[in-house]
């Protein structure tokens, strides 16, 4: 795909707010798209990472106050963690949650998928200029008294 060249002028007046909005938009969108074939929400997916990560650690009130920062849609975490329950995908007992077989087997679909999304938008960008888009936007967040951290 071809990208129409414009001055570093003409690029400088952009307004940041529009272009990290659409980007924003498209890029949620393409997961967002990938994680309903599996019957997933983007809440979904980050519980089933934070569990894959650390089994055990995560109860249900130290995902919420973990993810809530992300999400943007309003749901509930609750009923996410419940419908993973109910699909025989997570488990949890006094010590946190762990992922299940089918579990695990579902992440690993998922991630699959947002992948090939993830090789969609690096398409044509050198690692270099990824990282830095990454810090000029970390800095924008920073300066904003937003937190700048890398999620984890």
């Amino acid at each position: 795909m071809s990208v129409k060249e414009y001055t570093q002028e003409e690029l400088a007046a952009q307004p940041i707010g529009a272009w990290s909005g659409e980007a924003y938009r498209l890029v949620v969108g393409a997961l967002r798209e990938q994680l309903a074939v599996e019957g997933l929400t983007q809440p979904h997916w980050w519980t089933l990472n934070h569990v894959a990560g650390d089994p055990g650690r995560w109860t249900r009130a130290t995902l919420i106050e973990r993810l809530t920062r992300w999400e943007d849609l309003g749901i509930d975490f609750n009923g996410v963690f419940d419908d993973l329950v109910a699909r025989g995908w997570l488990v949890e007992d006094a010590e946190g949650m762990t992922l299940t077989e089918a579990g695990e087997a579902g992440r690993v679909r998922a991630r699959e998928r947002n992948a090939r999304v993830h090789r969609r938008i690096h398409e044509g960008i050198d690692t270099a200029d990824f990282v830095t888009t990454i810090n000029v936007l970390r800095r924008m967040v920073a300066n904003l008294g937003g937190d700048s951290d890398l999620p984890g």
